[in-house]
């Protein structure tokens, strides 16, 4: 009974450590950085013909869309839009609250505004909802949990103004943030896997084939790949592998490195091959979250002294008399 007891105390212990030990906000603040600027991107794509998406005489109108969603807990403050110069003005208010947060300005307040904003276009689109926007409301919801403008941000910048360069110190609220992330993109993937393998084509290996001469969605012509059958099996199979297993093998350090890997290897691809960039890109975001503070902070750190490496060179410039000089870069 006391090994029992010991056990069930290091299990407590080690449950502890994982969601309420502090870290350092660095990995949240990157992918606010990416995740925002996606939820910019994705936003603006309404502008082309919001009237058409949103507006009074949309295809799918107000009222039915809250008919589709009657029984559930959904809410979207658009369902009680009808004027266009409303709904322009609200659209433009969502563009600017996704460029705060990209930039961190008010990272705090425009966190929260995102995550409204993204779930309420989610509710009211439906007939023109895809995975992408899906990822997005996940990722605006995860950064209003943490201090996810802490730095890499207009926020850092004016509170190092006043209070000078004090680092900020690691919170629980960035580690919980990142640990949601973290089991989120892990139920995902085990979720993608397990619905593939119910699919004959996942099993005899031409799934991926099937998806090369899709014509839908063909944007680089990899039609080749038909002359190695073999190549073809075994990029289907490594694909349900990845994803199935990726919640247990993404965990430990030796085998993360490999299944990051994996991650820019299938998504580059959907985004190359199968024009999914934006989807490819999001996931991309998403496996982000497992890339530690430290080694972002380094990779921050080492790419702006290169910056101010390449600026303090000496730069050829002309003279009033054709002659060339150099002078230090400012």
């Amino acid at each position: 009974m006391k090994s029992i007891r010991v056990w069930a105390r290091e299990v407590i212990a080690a449950w502890d450590r994982f969601w309420y030990n502090a870290a350092p906000p660095h990995t949240l603040a990157m992918i606010r950085i990416f995740a925002g600027a996606m939820l910019l991107y994705t936003h603006t794509v309404w502008s082309k013909d919001l009237l058409a998406f949103l507006g009074p005489n949309s295809w799918i109108d107000n009222d039915a869309s809250r008919v589709m969603h009657e029984g559930s807990f959904a809410w979207s403050y658009l369902w009680y839009v009808e004027s266009p110069a409303l709904l322009w003005t609200l659209h433009i208010a969502a563009l600017v609250v996704f460029a705060m947060l990209t930039v961190g300005l008010f990272s705090r307040v425009v966190s929260v505004l995102a995550f409204i904003i993204t779930i309420s276009y989610c509710y009211r689109l439906e007939g023109a909802l895809f995975g992408l926007d899906q990822v997005n409301a996940m990722f605006a919801m995860y950064l209003m949990l943490g201090p996810c403008g802490a730095v890499y941000s207009v926020d850092r910048w004016l509170a190092r103004r006043r209070a000078g360069g004090t680092l900020p110190p690691p919170t629980i609220g960035a580690n919980v943030a990142i640990r949601l992330l973290q089991w989120h993109m892990c139920i995902l993937y085990l979720f993608a896997g397990v619905s593939k393998m119910r699919g004959d084509t996942w099993w005899d290996g031409s799934a991926f084939w099937f998806g090369v001469v899709n014509l839908e969605y063909q944007s680089l012509d990899i039609t080749w790949l038909g002359r190695s059958p073999v190549l073809l099996s075994l990029v289907t199979h490594v694909t349900v592998f990845w994803e199935t297993f990726y919640c247990v093998l993404i965990w430990p350090k030796l085998t993360r490195p490999i299944f990051l890997l994996l991650a820019v290897v299938v998504h580059g691809g959907i985004a190359l091959c199968l024009g999914m960039i934006t989807f490819g890109t999001a996931m991309l975001i998403g496996n982000f979250a497992f890339v530690a503070p430290t080694t972002v902070d380094a990779l921050v750190a080492g790419s702006l002294k290169r910056l101010r490496r390449v600026l303090n060179r000496r730069l050829p410039v002309e003279t009033a008399s054709g002659e060339r000089r150099v002078r230090q870069a400012d």
